[in-house]
């Protein structure tokens, strides 16, 4: 057994399987947390169907919550104040005529603390791309994307005159690492 610790083949070996298994929980967590945003999308959109036929005031939301979280008290994700947020998020980008599928798609490119922190500091979806892309292309964290919306308000602006992308794509070959993605969102 000792033999195998010092053999150059074995320890290039386990490298090698490391490395894979580091690659697999990767592509898990981005496959979880895509299937949640996008869960969550159509969620917001079947928010907003039913509250046009609700009476404001009528607690629909604390009652949803009550009901899911009931339903599923290990997912965190079910709380009033989240549902809300769900309902923010979907609406904040629906208004846009534009935004389809491909934009959907892209949102699902970060995590939803991060797209909760954009659609509260941006005042546009353009704005709001824009700062969607940069997670993706600089591995920001949520703290990170925050510090630069808040202090460097400009940038878009800069940026945005240079050239006005509509839907962007992350660059190919860019990993992000999603370790200690949850399925509690908040």
């Amino acid at each position: 057994m000792s033999n195998l610790t010092t053999d150059k083949h074995y320890r290039q070996w386990l490298i090698d399987i490391k490395q894979r298994i580091r690659q697999s929980q990767l592509k898990a967590a981005t496959a979880v947390n895509t299937a949640l945003l996008e869960f969550y999308w159509n969620l917001g959109a079947d928010i907003v169907k039913k509250l046009k036929h609700t009476t404001w005031g009528s607690g629909f939301l604390k009652q949803l919550s009550q009901d899911l979280m009931s339903e599923f008290p290990a997912i965190k994700g079910f709380s009033h104040r989240n549902l809300k947020a769900v309902r923010q998020w979907y609406l904040f980008y629906h208004k846009e005529d534009t935004i389809g599928q491909q934009a959907v798609s892209f949102l699902t490119q970060i995590p939803w603390g991060h797209n909760i922190v954009i659609i509260q500091k941006c005042d546009t979806v353009d704005q709001a791309l824009f700062y969607v892309q940069k997670p993706v292309e600089n591995n920001w964290s949520r703290s990170v994307l925050m510090h630069q919306i808040e202090k460097r308000p400009d940038c878009y602006g800069l940026i945005q005159r240079k050239r006005k992308p509509r839907f962007l794509t992350p660059p190919h070959g860019r990993e992000k690492d999603f370790r200690g993605v949850q399925i509690q969102y908040r």
